[in-house]
């Protein structure tokens, strides 16, 4: 089936046990067995959901994977996959990648002796260098938060394969629908399901998929027992979300493609950064792995004070920490998402204090750039 198609009908696309259009809320903690000496396929909650698993079979079926994992959050699915790894291990992993997946590396995997080098990897060589006999594993974010640099996925698969190491992608900013990081040799991908997949604000979820069934196995055992699982309410509203995830990203990617250019042309805007620019550096590397340029377009003020009195004067978008919503987004950064950095690391990033995000929903293109303009004053 094509995406479009997926989207709605790949997993489960109705109730197996009544037929019901829409996967019911299994609102449960455990399963009754009628016999004991033969336990059912569920016994409790947290090892498995119908609700929870019809999330799971759809995001594997549309990431090309063996196996869909349901998490409380983002960085509940990041965590899990870390823990495939031991003390001692290292790990070679994207210097832009998001703000929390660097906090828990330096702070709580950094306890238990995990290693970690952060480069580059928009140059296949610094990655090169950087592996080491203990590497486990490379760990990749593209298009990055927040200047949306480009890695070559199919370049860091090949070099993970030659390494013998595990490949990890952050695909939350394209999503499925716009990249399939498994089609072009990765091993695990991971979700913000909270941004573009759920897509309204109104849940916080995240997602793993692995290649393979032996990959998928050692998660599943790791999200069993850590237990940081998805309740089936958020995994309902994320299935409902993912139908609807074509049409949304099509429109907003249309919407940003407009605004991003006509940012350009605004005199207190230092600089634009959007994959749709024929100059934006890697397009041609992203356009040959993404099928889009995605929703998300950031863009260079004066400095943080002229940042602040912007995002203090707009109205139609949220000033708030997340993406990927039907309503526009505004954030900062230096103060939000990357806040964990210190200022030294994040001015190493080149992620400046005059640095604003903007995440596009669906209202109309000419209100936003009008409240946009006001904004800049």
């Amino acid at each position: 089936m094509n995406l479009r198609t997926l989207l709605i009908h790949g997993g489960r696309d109705r109730d197996p046990y009544t037929g019901a259009s829409s996967i019911p809320i299994y609102q449960t903690s455990t399963f009754a067995q009628a016999d004991p000496e033969h336990p059912g396929r569920y016994d409790y909650a947290r090892s498995g959901n119908p609700t929870r698993e019809a999330l799971e079979e759809s995001i594997a079926a549309l990431e090309g994977g063996a196996c869909g994992l349901a998490f409380g959050s983002g960085m509940a699915a990041t965590s899990s996959v870390l823990l495939l790894f031991r003390p001692g291990d290292h790990l070679v992993v994207g210097e832009a990648v998001y703000g929390g997946t660097y906090r828990i590396l330096q702070g709580l995997f950094h306890q238990w002796q995990l290693e970690v080098t952060f480069v580059d990897t928009q140059d296949p060589e610094a990655v090169r260098r950087a592996i080491r006999p203990t590497t486990r594993a490379l760990f990749v974010e593209t298009p990055a938060n927040p200047l949306l640099q480009i890695t070559d996925l199919r370049a860091m698969a090949a070099l993970a394969a030659e390494h013998g190491l595990l490949s990890i992608v952050d695909n939350t900013f394209m999503s499925p629908y716009l990249q399939r990081p498994i089609k072009l040799g990765f091993d695990i991908v991971v979700h913000s399901a909270t941004k573009f997949l759920g897509g309204h604000s109104d849940l916080i979820a995240g997602l793993v998929v692995a290649r393979d069934e032996t990959l998928g196995r050692r998660l599943k055992s790791i999200q069993n027992a850590f237990g940081g699982i998805l309740g089936p309410m958020d995994a309902w509203l994320t299935l409902r979300g993912i139908k609807t995830l074509g049409v949304r990203l099509e429109a907003q990617q249309a919407s940003a493609q407009k605004i991003a250019q006509w940012l350009r042309e605004q005199p207190k805007v230092n600089h634009v950064y959007y994959p749709g620019f024929p100059d934006h550096p890697g397009r041609a590397i992203h356009f040959g792995q993404a099928s889009g340029a995605g929703a998300i377009v950031s863009f260079e003020l004066p400095d943080g004070p002229a940042a602040m009195a912007f995002l203090k004067r707009v109205r139609l978008p949220l000033v708030a920490v997340s993406l990927g919503g039907v309503e526009s987004i505004l954030s900062h950064p230096a103060t939000m998402s990357h806040a964990a950095l210190p200022p030294a690391a994040r001015r190493a990033r080149a992620i400046s204090d005059g640095l604003v995000r903007l995440s596009v929903g669906l209202e109309d293109a000419d209100d936003l750039m009008a409240d946009i303009s006001n904004a800049l004053g």
